[in-house]
């Protein structure tokens, strides 16, 4: 009776709240303030159409807004994969792996992506940001050191808050403002940890992982890289950053996702099989998250081997289509920033000036959503064109055809 009392207590509590008191459990006037700076999001339903095309509010649309590279999403011996484990395993896992074991699938998949990495073990994780908010605060902690990007994801931010270790935050791509960090931070901690996006999201450009490399080896610091964009995407046989650079090294800790070139979901850390042992035993997000669905696990093995044996074809219709849209945006003079990848932004200036543009290629048939704050800064806004191997010479002039009445 008493856990019924006391329920009957907080429902009289709630009753006697007055209107205008209530007022400050709801978000009316923070939803007003988003509305007047012409911030607030909205999502917007679509829906798939033939040739990769997609419906958007009844409007059939050209898709630049996917980070599926490879258009690997649809491919049907993944569909294949993923449809196999669902007769066999069912769909959900049930609960963590701690809890309930590890299914044949989810064992399957790490140790495909071990050999794909070329590290000694790997850990699954059900998406790249409980990757990073899970890896960052189980292997830095207070007393130790960070050293991260200006520009890293929104996740490894989060991470970093959460680890409680000293933040040295260096210029974007910049190593020589990193070296200098380095040199000045007092070296005193237990751990020293350099991590940085290979594949920046919303500009394109790549890090300097060798130099980062360099300067890790000199200052005894640990590297840790989210490839998430890179993987699949660079290097001849899609391996991602440290391919694309020619690097080879056992301690890197490695970040990737399989919801972007691969098609799937889910995110991995690879590395040496301690710091699997760690992670497993320490990584928060990992420890109490129920696993990923079995069929997702076979169908990012499935992805993992295709990008490994036949996706060079793709991989070069993907950056013939980048060069050609990314000429034909210089030669109409707009502002790509440092693009380097299949991640081309187009630099608009201010909230209003994105959204505005953002509609002109919405009457044109081709979705690119405006980025605005907290994203990117205010004065930064911008179009963030995502180029993909399935798009056709046709589709890139569209655009362009589109970018140049606008301009």
């Amino acid at each position: 009776m008493k856990g019924f009392e006391q329920v009957k207590s907080q429902k009289s509590k709630v009753k006697s709240l007055k209107p205008e008191s209530l007022r400050a459990f709801l978000f009316s006037d923070e939803l007003k303030a988003l509305r007047k700076k012409n911030l607030l999001r909205s999502i917007t339903t679509v829906a798939p159409y033939p040739d990769l095309r997609i419906v958007v509010d009844g409007r059939r649309c050209l898709n630049f807004s996917s980070n599926d590279y490879l258009n690997l999403s649809s491919h049907p011996a993944i569909v294949r994969a993923a449809a196999g484990a669902l007769n066999t395993y069912g769909f959900g896992a049930g609960a963590s792996r701690l809890m309930s074991g590890t299914q044949i699938p989810h064992r399957e998949l790490e140790e495909r992506i071990a050999r794909f990495k070329n590290t000694e073990a790997a850990l699954l994780f059900n998406s790249g940001y409980a990757a990073n908010t899970g890896v960052i605060p189980a292997i830095a902690g207070s007393g130790d050191e960070v050293f991260s990007d200006e520009l890293n994801h929104a996740s490894i931010v989060d991470g970093i808050r959460l680890c409680r270790a000293a933040v040295n935050v260096f210029r974007h791509r910049d190593t020589t403002h990193l070296e200098d960090l380095l040199k000045k931070s007092p070296g005193r901690g237990k751990r020293r940890l350099v991590i940085t996006d290979t594949v920046f999201s919303m500009d394109g450009d790549i890090a300097p992982l060798k130099d980062i490399l360099f300067l890790c080896n000199r200052y005894k610091a640990f590297l840790m890289v989210d490839d998430a964009h890179g993987t699949g995407v660079l290097g001849n046989t899609g391996r991602g950053g440290l391919e694309h650079f020619g690097i080879r090294s056992d301690t890197i800790i490695q970040i990737g996702t399989l919801s972007k070139a691969a098609g799937c979901l889910g995110a991995f850390v690879a590395g040496e099989k301690e710091l699997i042992e760690i992670l497993i035993n320490r990584a928060r997000s990992f420890i109490y998250s129920t696993a990923l669905p079995p069929a997702v696990a076979a169908a990012g093995k499935i992805s993992l081997d295709i990008i490994d044996s036949r996706s060079q074809g793709l991989r070069k219709r993907l950056w013939k289509n980048r060069e050609r849209l990314v000429r034909g945006l210089a030669a109409l003079g707009f502002d790509t920033l440092s693009s380097e990848t299949p991640i081309v932004p187009v630099l608009a200036g201010n909230v209003k000036d994105a959204l505005m543009l953002a509609r002109h290629l919405m009457k044109c048939g081709i979705f690119a959503p405006a980025i605005r704050p907290p994203t990117v800064p205010e004065d930064r806004c911008r179009i963030r064109f995502s180029v993909t191997a399935g798009q056709r010479d046709e589709d890139i002039d569209r655009v362009l055809q589109c970018m140049g009445r606008y301009g």
